[in-house]
């Protein structure tokens, strides 16, 4: 099996240190970088298999790294896990709907952090569509979604959900284990431009878990980021 090839922007050489030496052991090949200028460059270069990316650097920050990457032909299926201090909800929010794949809090332990990409190239492996059938049909945690017919079975039970429920959950379903904040839920179900508040996610969400009453477990939130639905 060939190596995975991750790249590392961080501008602390110990945890550059840190990092490599723990990937390395694990068998990654790793590249790294210590400003956002350097990222561009070595990712347009090298095509990472994923990019290991911390948001505070100096001169031009993750933030913007990871919206350019995610926009550019080249590198906008690389995925991107984030790294941000513990208390910033804020930024993880906005890393997620910057284009940031998942994120893991400062500080870290070396092999969370190996797990954590194993899990990003695993999931982004299968297209986020493992749970997709042959007929364009959603099976999951025992959730049957006819997308063509917009009709929901929760454990053999017809679901009646209204046309934003259904939407969310279809959006929430075609991609288990990923984490959305409530804009970004919002910007998928409705475009960008919808003039919906955060808290109507939240309304939408408990309603949604209300009907599919036993299933309803398995629609998690993640406590100041959003909500996603269980990969298992």
């Amino acid at each position: 099996m060939l190596k995975k090839n991750v790249l590392v922007v961080d501008d602390e050489e110990s945890i550059l240190k840190l990092i490599k030496y723990n990937l390395e052991n694990e068998g990654f090949f790793v590249t790294v970088v210590t400003s956002g200028e350097e990222a561009l460059t070595k990712a347009f270069e090298i095509i990472p298999d994923i990019i290991v990316l911390d948001l505070m650097l100096p001169g031009l920050d993750g933030l913007e790294v990871c919206k350019i990457l995610t926009k550019d032909k080249r590198t906008s299926l690389v995925p991107i896990l984030m790294l941000t201090a513990r208390s910033e909800d804020e930024d993880i929010i906005t890393g997620l709907e910057a284009g940031a794949d998942d994120y893991i809090t400062k500080p870290f332990r070396p092999r969370i952090l190996s797990a954590r990409i194993k899990t990003v190239l695993r999931r982004r492996s299968k297209n986020n569509s493992a749970a997709i059938s042959n007929k364009g049909n959603i099976l999951l945690h025992d959730i049957s979604i006819n997308i063509e017919k917009h009709i929901v079975v929760s454990k053999g039970e017809l679901i009646d959900l209204s046309l934003t429920e259904f939407t969310i959950l279809k959006f929430l379903c075609e991609n288990p284990g990923w984490v959305f904040s409530r804009n970004q839920i919002i910007s998928a179900v409705k475009g960008d431009d919808y003039p919906v508040t955060e808290r109507s996610v939240d309304v939408q969400i408990l309603g949604i878990r209300k009907k599919l009453k036993s299933q309803g477990i398995f629609l998690e939130t993640v406590r100041g980021i959003g909500y996603r639905m269980a990969e298992e």
